[in-house]
């Protein structure tokens, strides 16, 4: 329950600056058209929807613990309210590290991403890249992150280069069951292998 409430915490934290900030924006639109008695020109009117429209937060940085105790930090460029969904946050350049009990760690990147603070999800959208402390880099269509349990999970089809050659499967899921096991990855849905033996 700590990874939830202080996720939680951390959302209700940035709404209570971005609400404020749409604020500003409809007060900033009052100067502009303040400035001159005449009716404003287009201008005038695109910059202030662009003020209104863009409620957003640079660099936000998000940071919990899973229920074994693994570590997640989120981290983007920017990002703003979802105003369909109150609790969701659209992310631009979503980065995402998992510091395993074990050591270990789990590095996904996207270039877009969203973060739902009730389901307590990370979704990477589009090209999604992935790399392990161990060696594996990985591409896909799209990646899920369980905020709580810290397992992570591919959209579809993805390769793979492992330190012992290349693989494509259907799907790969990352999860720690237990931290004695350690990190897992249990790769599914048409596994192909080609071994690349390393030459002395």
């Amino acid at each position: 329950m700590l990874m939830a409430d202080n996720l939680h915490s951390q959302l209700v934290g940035w709404a209570k600056i971005i609400l404020p900030m749409s604020a500003l924006a409809l007060l900033s639109t009052l100067f502009l058209f303040a400035r001159d008695a005449n009716t404003p020109d287009d201008a005038a009117l695109a910059k202030a929807e662009e003020i209104a429209r863009e409620q957003k937060v640079t660099a936000p940085e998000f940071a919990g613990v899973t229920d074994s105790g693994d570590i997640i930090i989120i981290a983007a460029k920017s990002a703003q309210p979802d105003v369909a969904r109150p609790d969701t946050l659209q992310i631009n350049d979503i980065r995402m590290r998992l510091d395993t009990t074990d050591g270990s760690f789990v590095e996904v990147t996207a270039v877009q991403g969203e973060v739902d603070g009730r389901a307590r999800i990370a979704s990477f959208l589009g090209l999604a890249r992935l790399q392990t402390s161990n060696g594996y880099e990985m591409e896909t269509n799209g990646l899920v992150a369980e905020l709580q349990t810290g397992r992570v999970t591919s959209n579809g089809l993805l390769e793979i280069r492992a330190p012992f050659g290349a693989l494509t499967a259907g799907m790969v899921t990352f999860q720690v069951e237990t931290p004695e096991a350690g990190q897992q990855m249990l790769f599914t849905n048409g596994v192909r292998l080609l071994y690349e033996p390393i030459t002395p």
